[in-house]
C-alpha cells in the first residue's frame, strides 16, 4: 500500500524542539521529491521544506530557515523535519507530501504553547 505516515508531533514550549518523522510505504522515497507542509486551522496549507529529485537540493521556507532542517534516511525510507527554537506561530498540523505521486500523509499536530 502506497502511503505516508507522520509522527512526532506534540506540545512543546516556545524555544523547544521536536523531530517529525514521515514513514513512506509502497514506494522508494529516495527516487521522489519529498516535502513538508503545514496548515493552521482556517488558513491555507503552506510549504515548509523540500528535498528535490533529481538533484537532492534541500530547501526551506524563509519563515523556518535556520530553525528547521529537512532530512531523510533512505535505508529507513523515512523523511524527517528537525524543528528547533519553536515559536507560537509554528503551531499547525504538519503534513509530508510526495508531489510526484500526489500523495499526502494524514498529518501530525504540533502545538507550541507556554
Amino acid at each position: 500500500q502506497v502511503q505516508l505516515v507522520e509522527s512526532g508531533g506534540g506540545l512543546v514550549q516556545p524555544g523547544g524542539s521536536l523531530r517529525l518523522s514521515c514513514k513512506a510505504s509502497g514506494f522508494d522515497l529516495s527516487k521522489q521529491e519529498m516535502g513538508w507542509y503545514r496548515q493552521i486551522p482556517g488558513q491555507e496549507r503552506e510549504w515548509v521544506a523540500s528535498i528535490t529529485y533529481p538533484g537532492a537540493l534541500y530547501i526551506h521556507a524563509d519563515a523556518v530557515k535556520g530553525r528547521f532542517t529537512i532530512s531523510k534516511d533512505n535505508a529507513e525510507n523515512t523523511l524527517f523535519l528537525q524543528m528547533n527554537n519553536l515559536r507560537l506561530e509554528d503551531t499547525a498540523v504538519y503534513y509530508c507530501r510526495t508531489p510526484g505521486l500526489d500523495l499526502w500523509g494524514k498529518g501530525t499536530l504540533v502545538t507550541v504553547s507556554s
